[in-house]
């Protein structure tokens, strides 16, 4: 095999939808790039709002964004120091488990009917059930530290994880009885608004995001006033840069998803068809980049809720609406069936 061929096999490799999506969009290195864009902007507009300084001092003419750049150097490049009395192999593999099971459901989420790298007819539970995965390591970190206040941010986190896991699931089973189908292809393909359709699943699925990924007021598991840094005390380098990146990776899946169910999916807003094949994963990722930047901008805006509060908003709450949501649901769907007779 001569180099062109070898280079041409390559890239029509990378070119499947198996691997591309994986890797390429909606994989790992958007989301890395959008991890340094979302803390970029969370500072910025933070700094905005509470009128304090933001990041200026590393290349102030564009804005201090390559302070990015300099924050990635220093996690890849400080020690990380493991503590004597923690559970070695845990503490080391606990945050990248923690990433990667966050990470693993962007290679579920089609970005366009034609560029699905793995399909199924319940390809929505799959990404639900692989999304709650990841929390799990949250406790798994706290209890592998060896250190009362990591176990108490772990404690934390789960009392969290159980209060809007079951109010997630019902929602999104809310909306999917009003689209008929598992399939996250076939939901999106019907070109409508979830959001229009049944307004209170997608407001119950939206405060869930942003409960599950710990946005504010929701940053209950780390708490510096209390238990320092949760269950991530004890971390240093990069493993702490995967236990910070994980939240915002499951944000990510979080908004895509959100954006299939209630936004459209990949389906233009002001015209009915699409200009390029490239433009659908756009037009998807720019969707998703909303709803990403409203939960970056409650940082600028809310307090930390007590670890009482937030449950009692999940239990009572969030439990409560969800459940609405699927009365709302069959309401409308029999109300279909009896115009359609």
């Amino acid at each position: 095999m001569s180099v062109s061929e070898l280079i041409r096999w390559i890239v029509s490799l990378l070119l499947k939808p198996y691997v591309f999506a994986p890797i390429f969009f909606p994989g790992i290195a958007t989301a890395f790039i959008l991890i340094l864009l979302l803390i970029w902007l969370e500072r910025k507009i933070a700094a905005k709002v509470q009128l304090r300084y933001g990041p200026l001092y590393v290349s102030k003419r564009f804005g201090g964004i390559l302070q990015l750049v300099a924050d990635l150097l220093r996690y890849l490049f400080q020690e990380p120091i493991i503590p004597k009395n923690a559970d070695k192999i845990v503490f080391i593999l606990g945050p990248i488990l923690l990433f990667g099971t966050a990470y693993i459901p962007t290679a579920l989420i089609p970005v366009s009917g034609s560029f699905v790298p793995f399909r199924s007819e319940v390809s929505l539970l799959v990404v639900i059930a692989l999304l709650s995965i990841s929390p799990l390591f949250d406790l798994v970190i706290g209890w592998a530290s060896n250190n009362k206040f990591s176990l108490i941010g772990g404690l934390r986190e789960g009392y969290i994880i159980v209060s809007y896991e079951i109010p997630l699931f019902i929602s999104t089973i809310a909306i999917a009885m009003l689209y008929g189908t598992l399939d996250l292809v076939e939901i999106a393909g019907q070109n409508k608004w979830g959001v229009l359709l049944n307004p209170i699943a997608a407001l119950v699925f939206l405060i869930v995001t942003y409960m599950s990924t710990a946005r504010f007021p929701f940053e209950i598991a780390e708490a510096e006033s209390e238990i320092v840094m949760g269950p991530y005390t004890e971390y240093s380098g990069i493993l702490y840069g995967l236990t910070m990146g994980a939240s915002y990776v499951k944000m990510y899946v979080l908004s895509l998803l959100f954006t299939i169910l209630f936004l459209g999916g990949w389906n233009p807003v002001f015209w009915p068809f699409t200009l390029h094949p490239i433009l659908p994963g756009l037009i998807m990722l720019a969707k998703a980049l909303v709803v990403m930047v409203i939960g970056i901008f409650l940082r600028a805006v809310y307090p930390r809720y007590r670890i009482d509060h937030a449950l009692s908003i999940g239990w009572k709450l969030l439990l409560t609406l969800s459940f609405l949501a699927v009365c709302y649901s069959l309401l409308i769907t029999y109300l279909q069936v009896v115009v359609w007779v």
